[in-house]
């Protein structure tokens, strides 16, 4: 079906131009109902032009063949922005008619924002790295020395001669001072299609992180206490290693899928 999002105004008022034929808006709803079709709030996705369909239709072709023990060997990696105030449009509260102010029923939020925490992780089947907190920009120089250099060349020695990086291709990953570093250390590292969070496992890791935080009440009152917490809930995540193994053991499926999509979004 074309034009998904279009409302029920929107196809009348086409079809009025185009057949003369008048109908409402709700007849135009209730035939859409009739072909099990409902208005629905729409997946948030990242933005992908015919070039990254083929990068990633490309990928998965050479990847998708990979055992278990393969994925195993590799590191994924990448950074995420916690925000002291999430915006979550599903928040409900309980009330009666009258007491839209009661007390409970506001949600209170800071005037100009609470600010966010930026960290970077690493995971493979066999282990964590630290959660690194991410302060100001990251620089492909402060990549180098503060992730790199301390966190991700342990981390690979400790998953064995084989192990691979994974990281994605924003700007301080790909600078010249990285790909120097990454020669010289001989660092094994896996090519990454654009626009791809979906095929990065460690993406629902940092859904499994938000969601332990939110459930602290209350809420943090300050970035130091967030960031508490979630390195606090990094290092203590219950079933870690099992979760870690689906996660990884996820990646062939997520090209089968990816592939069946033609390189489109996928459920991941």
């Amino acid at each position: 079906m074309q034009q998904r999002m279009a409302t029920a105004n929107n196809i009348r008022q086409r079809l009025q131009a185009t057949t003369n034929t008048v109908v409402s808006g709700q007849t135009i709803r209730n035939r859409l109902h009739n072909f099990g079709l409902r208005a629905r709030r729409p997946v948030r996705g990242t933005t992908l032009t015919a070039n990254h369909r083929a990068a990633r239709r490309a990928w998965c072709t050479q990847h998708v063949s990979l055992q278990r023990q393969q994925w195993a060997q590799v590191l994924f990696t990448d950074e995420s922005r916690f925000c002291l105030e999430p915006a979550d449009g599903c928040i409900r509260a309980w009330r009666r008619r009258g007491e839209r102010f009661a007390e409970g029923a506001v949600l209170e939020r800071q005037r100009f924002g609470g600010g966010s925490v930026m960290v970077w992780g690493g995971i493979s089947t066999r282990l964590r790295t630290p959660l690194y907190h991410v302060v100001g920009n990251l620089t492909g120089v402060r990549y180098e020395n503060d992730i790199l250099q301390p966190l991700v060349v342990p981390a690979l020695q400790a998953i064995g001669p084989r192990a691979i990086l994974q990281d994605d291709n924003a700007p301080p990953h790909r600078s010249a001072a990285v790909n120097t570093f990454v020669q010289q250390a001989r660092v094994n590292r896996m090519l990454w299609p654009a626009h791809s969070p979906d095929l990065n496992p460690i993406e629902h890791m940092w859904d499994e992180l938000c969601r332990r935080v939110q459930q602290h009440h209350p809420p943090p009152a300050n970035l130091g206490q967030l960031l508490q917490w979630l390195q606090q809930e990094w290092n203590g995540v219950p079933r870690a290693f099992i979760i870690l193994c689906n996660l990884i053991h996820s990646m062939h499926q997520r090209c089968v899928e990816c592939l069946a999509h033609n390189g489109g979004h996928t459920r991941y």
